[in-house]
């Protein structure tokens, strides 16, 4: 047998235990962020999926739930008093246009308001899908 074997043989097993301690703190990580439940999770829901009894995953929210968010943020928008700061009234703003395009989707409205640069361009567009909006039947303000 030549020398180089057992240092050959001692370095084959110090990658094996490394590999190895490598693989149980991979584990210990996703066990204990969370990630190695949501795995079984998903496994599980696959599993259902496969043999046809798991429930249908939602499309989007309830139109209900849309309106009154729209309806609330509409007041809290208008209730913004003057001389408050400018941050407050484009995060209202901001909320506010994204369920109007939410909405917009539910109904099939087309909408070009999340392209748009804030200004007068996107000021039109939001009351021109509100207006289409009440038209279909959701009326906002």
């Amino acid at each position: 047998m030549s020398p180089m074997v057992p240092a050959l043989l001692q370095l084959a097993g110090i990658t094996a235990m490394l590999v190895g301690a490598f693989a149980a703190l991979g584990f210990l990580f996703r066990l204990f962020s969370g990630q190695f439940t949501q795995d079984l999770r998903a496994r599980r829901r696959a599993r259902e999926a496969a043999a046809g009894t798991a429930p249908p995953a939602p499309v989007h929210r309830p139109v209900q739930a849309v309106a009154a968010d729209l309806r609330r943020l509409a007041r809290q928008l208008d209730g913004v008093p003057a001389g408050s700061p400018q941050v407050r009234r484009r995060g209202f703003q901001a909320a506010y246009d994204d369920v109007l395009v939410e909405a917009a989707a539910q109904f099939a409205v087309p909408t070009t308001l999340r392209r748009l640069p804030p200004g007068f361009p996107r000021d039109v567009e939001r009351l021109r899908v509100e207006t289409a909006l009440a038209a279909a039947g959701l009326v906002v303000r």
